[in-house]
């Protein structure tokens, strides 16, 4: 993991949800703080036209409710977020979390899924939980959200695409698979539509959640395309001279890293990217 450091005349006090991140990730072993020579300004991630309207559609129903989970979960919050980004997935993730259970660890469904990632049995014992008598593991935020984190670093590693995850984690790795190969596409927008609807529209709620809590997108809200797209703009931001160089001169994103959480703190943009 590392943590770049760049000045932003234009960056204000962060409000959103992931400016917890910023204490934790500091008193991580594994953070390197290190400063950039030149002054840049990120473009904030925006959202792709195709799920414009699913979001605005979205947030106008569900809106009130995203902002009550919040009120009422802040600790929960907290909790889920210090737990994904020390076993090096995205805060952001915890939206996830939110879209399958609105929090609840006494959530379930008609298929046997239950707890606040909405585990079912047979995958949260393969994930190391107790699920048997009046011992649920899937029901304890701590326990579950580790699990969860696990499972989401599996899915990661198959597809280098957190939207892909987020689809896979809904119905299913195969399924996914399965919906890759029949478009001949990795891209989620070319191969939705061979994926089952509620699967296309979790994704979509996923995105909407995002934007409603973050005010913005972030690596986890692009495709793998689109994400490499982004941080080759950063790239040429911090290193304009880049292709003028030699291929193997030193960048502070070749090869891309595989997610990248941004904030704002104090005139400063922060850039925490894993390898």
């Amino acid at each position: 993991m590392q943590l770049l450091v760049f000045s932003n005349t234009h960056a204000k006090k962060p409000t959103h949800q992931s400016e917890i991140l910023l204490p934790l990730l500091m008193n991580d072993s594994l953070v390197i703080k290190a400063a950039a020579n030149k002054k840049i300004t990120a473009a904030n991630v925006r959202l792709q036209s195709a799920v414009q309207q699913f979001v605005v559609d979205y947030l106008d129903e569900h809106g009130e409710m995203l902002a009550g989970i919040k009120q009422h979960n802040s600790a929960r919050f907290k909790t889920i977020q210090s737990i994904l980004v020390k076993r090096g997935i995205p805060a952001e993730l915890l939206y996830l979390a939110v879209v399958e259970s609105k929090l609840k660890n006494n959530a379930s469904s008609g298929a046997g899924a239950a707890g606040v990632w909405q585990l079912m049995p047979a995958t949260a014992r393969t994930l190391g939980l107790k699920v048997s008598g009046k011992t649920d593991e899937r029901r304890y935020t701590h326990q579950s959200t580790v699990a969860a984190a696990k499972y989401l670093n599996e899915l990661y590693k198959q597809f280098d695409d957190w939207l892909l995850v987020v689809a896979a984690y809904n119905c299913g790795a195969g399924n996914v698979q399965k919906a890759i190969k029949k478009s001949g596409s990795r891209e989620f927008w070319k191969m939705q539509r061979y994926l089952p609807g509620e699967t296309r529209a979790h994704v979509k709620r996923f995105i909407a959640t995002h934007f409603y809590y973050e005010e913005k997108g972030s690596l986890v809200t692009l495709t793998k395309t689109e994400r490499s797209k982004y941080l080759a703009s950063l790239n040429e931001s911090v290193n304009p001279e880049t292709e003028n160089k030699q291929e193997d001169s030193p960048a502070p994103f070749k090869n891309h890293f595989n997610w990248v959480v941004i904030l704002q703190e104090e005139g400063e943009l922060i850039l925490i990217a894993r390898k």
